[in-house]
């Protein structure tokens, strides 16, 4: 081997992916590199140019900018780049110009396409270039094991075992005795769902009050039960049934019956720690029973994530036994200090209100009153009924809110007029402050009592924001506050001295920005959901983000979650507090190499939002 080819090999042996092919490989495809020197300035390809060539960057570096020219990328010594190109059928799609005199290696298409059919880790880099883009690279080291975001529809087994409501007790009886089932579901004429009778209710209500097994069913079956939708998650569908004690839910699809879910269902499908953690927070009557359990949340999303549970998952487990916790104090209050004296709805905020908490954090609370709410009769009863919630979940490990965004603050603690008036000025004077704020009730979730006040505001609020373009400008200009650490060259910023030297926060710099992003985007769409995955999809369906800026958001958000929930989940096992702080020597070359493509995902949706909102202006 000459000393030029040794060079070559050795260089691509220090670099990703390439150090991932044998030795052998990597001297075959070392000797069949072309050398090529590029002055600055020379364009190397366009859109709509065929390209045959994958390029390595020896040397220098080249521009990466898209058809409108927003800049995608820069890639530097060691990176590649004409990769989409190749994996699009030798098409190009964007444009790729030479910044600095460069020494570039270049491999064949037909070399690339073998050494990818050949060696799949290999392939498995370039998953982020490809159609499937992040989220195939995740699919690499997860276990199809995530039981978390099944919905209801999943664990059904059989059709349903139904029956008009003109029978009577024995015949009721005998079906289910031959169909095998503990219970049987009444259905109306069109197939609706009319009650529900279970083996209990035989027991309880029939045979241990001596009635006749000829008397009608309606007369011991329970009408309209409690029921969830076929989509309903699997998790939330347990919440409930522990919640209110019952064995047998219900499951309509399209408004017809379509099965029923009972608690030995999930137990035979699925381990069922977190449902039982659920139902001691439902059991509990003390606070320090609330704490017992809560307690564990580092060890169960350690679990989880080591089960392989996807990050989206893992934030609406622990997100459901946050609002259980907060239910249960609620209902604590209300034993302890009456019924309260006009209606009430108890609403989370930040990342308890999106369902994307990974571990127990600071309160973010606030409380809506019906408008007949008379500080001077009925201010004393809320004001110690709110801190004994609040005050419950800080023993919890749920800490006050430093900025005292809490219910227990007079401010966060008003009638419906008043939540008008705010969202009102906030939207029609965004200051500075009214930005800070709007960034945190904006993302708002009911959690108990009265729906129809929380929905009141919430639909009158996106209508406001819907129309009013230049409050979702300034909202944009906020959102870009928070910015990736990726440097000119896509190089990682690291932050220098203090406690965290040579770390990045993926909190503030990796999934903030997303969820900045997803809020715009919802406002813009008058989107209702909360959640950030589930905003980025509807507002994909509302048209206000593309098919494939929504695809690549929620891949980089599940990605740099994922990292993040890792960092978290090993500092747990180590016995030290979870943080955000992730440092690049504890990540593989092919998490480094994905990380940077995600965060080159929320740079480019960044100069996007930036682009269409035109903020110089502002």
């Amino acid at each position: 081997m000459s000393a030029e080819i040794q060079e070559v090999r050795d260089f691509l042996a220090a670099h990703h992916p390439f150090d991932l092919l044998p030795q052998a490989v990597l001297g075959n495809v070392a000797r069949s590199v072309q050398i090529i020197y590029a002055r600055r300035g020379t364009v190397l390809m366009k859109p709509g140019d065929t390209v045959d060539t994958l390029y390595v960057v020896r040397t220098g570096a080249a521009e990466t900018r898209d058809p409108d020219g927003h800049l995608l990328a820069r890639p530097c010594e060691g990176e590649c780049f004409g990769v989409r190109a190749l994996l699009r059928g030798g098409v190009a799609v964007n444009r790729i110009e030479v910044i600095e005199d460069s020494l570039l290696y270049t491999l064949s298409a037909d070399l690339f396409q073998q050494l990818r059919q050949d060696h799949s880790s290999f392939s498995y880099f370039f998953a982020a270039f490809d159609g499937g883009r992040i989220g195939d690279a995740m699919k690499v080291n997860a276990k199809d094991v995530d039981f978390l975001s099944k919905q209801v529809s999943e664990l059904l087994t059989r059709a349903p075992v139904t029956s008009p409501p003109d029978i009577h007790i024995r015949q009721a009886a005998q079906r289910m005795r031959d169909q095998r089932v503990s219970c049987l579901l009444i259905t109306d004429e069109q197939g609706g769902l009319a009650g529900i009778l279970t083996d209990r209710d035989l027991r309880g209500r029939v045979v241990a009050e001596g009635l006749d097994y000829a008397t009608p069913i309606t007369r011991v079956m329970t009408p309209n039960p409690r029921c969830v939708q076929a989509e309903t998650l699997v998790f939330d569908a347990m919440l409930l049934m522990s919640r209110h004690n019952i064995h047998h839910l219900p499951v309509l699809k399209d408004g017809a019956v379509a099965g029923c879910l009972t608690t030995s269902t999930v137990v035979d499908s699925q381990s069922a720690s977190p449902l039982y953690m659920a139902k001691k927070v439902h059991g509990a009557t003390e606070v320090a029973q609330l704490k017992a359990v809560i307690s564990q949340v580092p060890l169960l999303v350690e679990g989880l994530a080591s089960q392989g549970a996807s990050t989206h998952g893992i934030g609406h487990v622990v997100s459901a036994l946050t609002d259980a916790v907060a239910v249960r104090l609620l209902n604590l209050a209300e034993a302890r200090f009456g019924p309260p004296p006009v209606p009430y709805a108890w609403l989370a905020a930040g990342s308890q209100a999106r369902q994307e908490q990974t571990a127990v954090s600071d309160q973010d609370n606030c409380v809506i009153l019906h408008d007949s709410y008379d500080p001077v009769a009925h201010g004393p009863y809320f004001k110690q009924m709110m801190q004994f919630v609040s005050d419950g979940l800080n023993e919890c490990g749920y800490v006050y809110c430093p900025g005292e965004m809490m219910a227990t603050t007079d401010k966060w603690r008003q009638p419906l007029a008043v939540w008008h008036d705010y969202f009102r000025r906030w939207i029609e004077e965004p200051d500075p402050k009214a930005l800070m704020l709007s960034s945190i009730f904006f993302d708002l979730r009911l959690i108990h009592g009265d729906a129809g006040l929380f929905e009141d505001l919430h639909q009158t609020v996106l209508e406001k924001c819907r129309k009013n373009r230049i409050f979702q400008a300034y909202m944009a200009t906020n959102a870009l506050t928070h910015r990736p650490p990726l440097g000119f060259f896509r190089n990682l910023v690291l932050i220098s001295g203090g406690d965290h030297d040579h770390t990045m926060d993926l909190k503030h710099n990796g999934i903030v920005p997303i969820v900045d992003l997803a809020r715009v985007y919802a406002l813009a769409g008058g989107v209702k959901a909360v959640n950030t995955f589930e905003r980025l999809e509807a507002a994909r369906e509302a048209k206000v983000l593309s098919t494939d800026g929504a695809d690549d958001l929620r891949d980089a958000l599940e990605f740099i979650s994922m990292i993040r929930l890792r960092h978290q989940a090993a500092r747990i096992r180590g016995g030290m507090h979870a943080d955000n702080y992730v440092s690049p020597d504890e990540l593989s070359s092919f998490d480094r190499s994905h990380l940077k493509a995600a965060f080159g995902v929320v740079k480019t949706l960044q100069a996007a939002l930036a682009s269409a909102y035109q903020l110089g202006r502002f």
